[in-house]
Parts: structure tokens; sequence; C-alpha cells
């Protein structure tokens, strides 16, 4: 999310910055559903907050229409939470 556009499975989609923190995010569908990429925020005290600070690039996926966190990216590496390992 470097750029003024991302690739989602093929399809060239904008980058938006939040209204309120300025942050970088991407609306995107999957699976029949809406979700909501959003660049981490790097002043937040929680560890996804210490590795952007760090420098790593980690981005939370947001489901729409419940409002929840799902999933997060740090470096392009996936971890779905729920999934096993998670240890939110």
């Amino acid at each position: 999310m470097d750029g003024d556009w991302v690739d989602v499975h093929g399809q060239r989609l904008r980058v938006r910055r939040t209204s309120a923190q300025r942050l970088r995010t991407v609306a995107f569908g999957m699976d029949g559903r809406d979700y909501q990429a959003i660049e981490q925020n790097r002043e937040k005290p929680s560890r996804w907050g210490q590795l952007a600070r760090d420098g790593h690039q980690v981005v939370q996926f947001k489901d729409v229409q419940t409002g929840r966190f799902v999933a997060v990216a740090v470096d392009s590496k996936v971890q779905v939470y729920g999934a096993v390992g998670d240890k939110r």
C-alpha cells in the first residue's frame, strides 16, 4: 500500500487515506464479503504498533459488515485471527 494503487486478485484498487489519522486504506471484496485493509497506526502501544515503529509494514484487515478485525499482515505475511497459533 505504498503507492496510489494496489492489485488485489487482478483488480486495480485505489489507496485512500482515513479522514482522522490519515492512514492508508483500501476497500475490497472477497468471497462475497467486503473488507477494508488499513495500515497500522505507528503511535498505538500494541505489538502491531511497535512492529510498525520498527519499520515493518503492518496492515490490519477489517470485515466491513461486522466491524471486526479478521487478520493482520506483517511484511506481506498474513495471520488470520482465530486461526491455529493466533496469540492475540
